[in-house]
């Protein structure tokens, strides 16, 4: 609450547990949440799912899209033992639009039915081998935390950017209600930050005010629940998905964490992180204090602390980037998914297939086993599956 007396964080999060626990809320701090008494205080259990995030409909252009995602994917996946399909979308992709030029408010909402239907096809493929599908909007109307699309305005500060947001929302409510809440669940927004410029990559980010995150997505959370009341939303992490939101609590929904620190580990020489990443020393792990697995527990305590508030917690994007060493990646990743693990939360590592998947990752320091004509990383996998 930005004119409140500053609490610690966790001080913060037990205090707004205390309310919600009690259902003493006063009325003025549940603004235009018109929801059930069923969702309305009750944050839904949120599943140790355990998978992979899957790129197909990541970029703005369909034209510049990656490969695309087979029925392969999802048989192997349930094969080893994962239940999890992380799909973050950017918004113009489903849209019928000319990509050679900057998007205009009114065409935010020309969907492209051609286009959805094929969200659908994956979605669907996931089902059939019992894949639970979260459906993330990466790039939402007015917001992204990564450069390459010019936004026609922002999410956290414009009125008509809100709106729209809730229109692709309750569109993609509508168009899966029925399907069963333990097959598909709706993840806001990716990595929500305050950007001084959105076109710049590199330019400075800061956390979202707590009350400002909590209008957006109680507005959307809303108009998802006027027609998909019993579905999981998740919310992600605050200051690009690192930090818990208290502010949120009372939503009734889950959050969604990082498996990303030390980022200088985790995003070890990452073009869009470094302008020049040539000069950057290799990371270790563990490497002093703060930089073990008791540093890990640290960071990861507010996240705790939700839980200890009633709130269901996922790791929504964890790994590494290829040029991580292998050894330290598997050492600090093992302590990250443990501490995490010892939690009931699970995870969904950045991509199944590319530079920070299980397939063809690039490394050049792993030995590599021959899956089905596809490169796998078989530490890795035993990793994932371990926990």
């Amino acid at each position: 609450m930005p004119n409140a007396p500053q609490l610690p964080r966790r001080d913060f999060i037990k205090n707004t547990a205390l309310g919600v626990a009690g259902a003493t809320l006063a009325s003025s701090m549940l603004p235009q949440l018109a929801f059930s008494e069923k969702a309305k205080l009750a944050p839904m259990t949120v599943p140790k799912w355990k998978g992979f995030n899957f790129l197909d409909f990541f970029v703005p252009d369909p034209a510049r899209s990656r490969k695309k995602t087979t029925e392969d994917h999802f048989r192997w996946m349930s094969d080893w033992g994962f239940d999890f399909v992380r799909i973050p979308m950017a918004y113009p992709y489903y849209l019928d639009i000319d990509y050679e030029r900057d998007i205009t408010p009114d065409e935010v909402y020309k969907i492209s039915e051609k286009k959805v239907a094929e969200v659908d096809r994956l979605v669907e493929m996931a089902n059939k081998h019992g894949l639970h599908v979260s459906l993330n909007l990466h790039r939402a109307p007015g917001y992204c935390i990564n450069a390459g699309f010019h936004e026609p305005y922002n999410l956290w500060k414009d009125d008509e950017a809100l709106e729209a947001f809730c229109y692709h929302w309750e569109m993609w409510a509508k168009r899966y209600k029925g399907i069963s809440r333990e097959l598909i669940s709706f993840d806001l927004v990716n990595e929500p930050s305050m950007r001084e410029d959105m076109n710049d990559q590199f330019g400075k980010r800061e956390a979202v005010p707590g009350m400002t995150y909590r209008r957006v997505a109680g507005a959307a959370v809303k108009r998802i629940r006027s027609v998909a009341p019993d579905h999981l939303i998740m919310a992600d992490g605050n200051n690009g998905g690192h930090e818990a939101v208290p502010e949120l609590i009372d939503l009734g929904v889950g959050q969604s964490c990082r498996g990303y620190f030390p980022f200088e580990i985790s995003h070890h020489r990452a073009p869009w992180v470094h302008k020049d990443p040539s000069g950057i020393p290799a990371p270790s792990w563990p490497n002093g204090p703060e930089q073990d697995r008791a540093g890990l527990e640290e960071f990861y305590q507010p996240w705790f602390d939700l839980q200890d508030a009633g709130v269901g917690v996922h790791c929504g994007e964890c790994g590494c980037y290829k040029e991580t060493p292998h050894d330290v990646f598997l050492a600090w990743f093992g302590d990250v998914l443990g501490v995490l693990s010892e939690r009931g939360i699970g995870f969904s590592l950045w991509e199944m297939d590319g530079d920070f998947g299980i397939l063809n990752s690039g490394r050049d320091d792993v030995a590599y086993e021959d899956w089905h004509g596809q490169k796998l990383d078989r530490k890795l996998l035993k990793l994932l599956q371990s926990v």
